[in-house]
């Protein structure tokens, strides 16, 4: 992928301005709220026309949470989400249903994403019918279309999600998602559940259908060894805020936020007489419901100093290539 594209992009697709999502944590009979969970806590971020963001970060870490909001399938608790320069918490629910067709999702499990009850052709078809209201004829005919465009047999469309593997069952959620062509696209986890091999081919798919449609992705994974080859700028996040952002080969070449760091080293690499040094970090992950002051990362930071525990590091670009890091003593 072509790393400067985002640099190029001369309008953003998907914006977040300041976003946060808190979810109440309630006790007693009465459900009183006595805390919230704070999933996402003050993200900024932009993706631009025909760009993919990857995302990544360890479980819990609120990446799939922001993903919704952005999408407006939750809504944020503070903060604003632009959608083509137009703030989406201004829309009405009839307008952001009408947005659905340029905003879409592919989901992590294949087979809890479709309903087992439909077939493949009903299933694809939906959108259609409910946006673009096609004639029998040209909806089977537009389905059969998106079936061979994402690689499956157009004959198979009158057969059940159950009857297809994984990975097929997967393209059909692909074929759903491309279904009305739209802008952006939130890849949540689409290739966490395949195997190895049929992860690459997924990869690849989502690869030739941006080249060909002009689609923008965020890319939620939780390894950097996927992101790589598909995203042309990569956000690291922990704890509920983006602690890194860079184009993705600057990131692998130069990451500078220890925890990246430690991303990085348990990747695989393909040579074995390439080596380098495990970072295994200690302790585990605070809750969200009580993050640490300061640094959120500063209880499992080797490098943390008292500055680190007492205040918080902004986002900040550290050179003319759009790279960012929150550390105050970043490597």
């Amino acid at each position: 992928m072509n790393a400067e594209r985002a640099v190029a992009a001369s309008t953003h697709i998907i914006e977040a301005r300041n976003v946060s999502k808190y979810f109440p944590i309630r006790q007693g009979l009465l459900s009183r709220v006595v805390g919230h969970v704070k999933a996402v806590d003050g993200v900024s971020l932009a993706i631009g026309r025909g760009e993919t963001f990857g995302l990544v970060g360890e479980s819990g870490c609120g990446k799939s949470t922001l993903g919704r909001v952005l999408l407006q399938l939750q809504s944020a608790t503070a903060g604003e989400v632009l959608f083509d320069g137009t703030s989406l918490q201004e829309r009405s629910a009839s307008q952001i249903r009408d947005l659905r067709q340029h905003m879409q999702i592919i989901f992590q499990d294949p087979m809890g994403s479709l309903n087992p009850r439909f077939l493949v052709r009903d299933i694809i078809g939906e959108p259609l019918r409910i946006h673009r209201k096609l004639r029998a004829r040209e909806l089977d005919e537009r389905v059969a279309s998106l079936m061979e465009l994402v690689g499956l047999d157009a004959s198979r469309r009158n057969r059940y999600p159950h009857e297809f593997s994984g990975g097929q069952r997967q393209r059909i959620g692909i074929a759903r998602a491309i279904a009305l062509t739209p802008s952006f696209i939130v890849a949540d986890e689409a290739v966490s559940a395949l195997d190895v091999s049929v992860q690459s081919q997924i990869v690849n798919l989502l690869a030739m259908l941006q080249q060909q449609l002009g689609i923008a992705y965020l890319f939620i994974a939780h390894g950097l060894n996927v992101v790589r080859h598909l995203s042309d700028r990569v956000g690291v996040m922990y704890l509920g805020k983006l602690v890194e952002v860079s184009p993705t080969d600057e990131l692998y070449r130069q990451p500078l936020h220890p925890y990246t760091v430690a991303l990085l080293s348990a990747v695989p690499r393909p040579n074995p007489s390439d080596k380098r040094q495990r970072i295994v970090l200690q302790g585990d992950v605070p809750s969200p419901a009580n993050p640490p002051t300061g640094c959120r990362f500063h209880p499992r930071c080797p490098y943390a100093q008292t500055r680190c525990r007492q205040e918080e590091p902004l986002l900040r670009t550290v050179n003319s290539g759009g790279h960012q890091v929150a550390c105050h003593y970043h490597l």
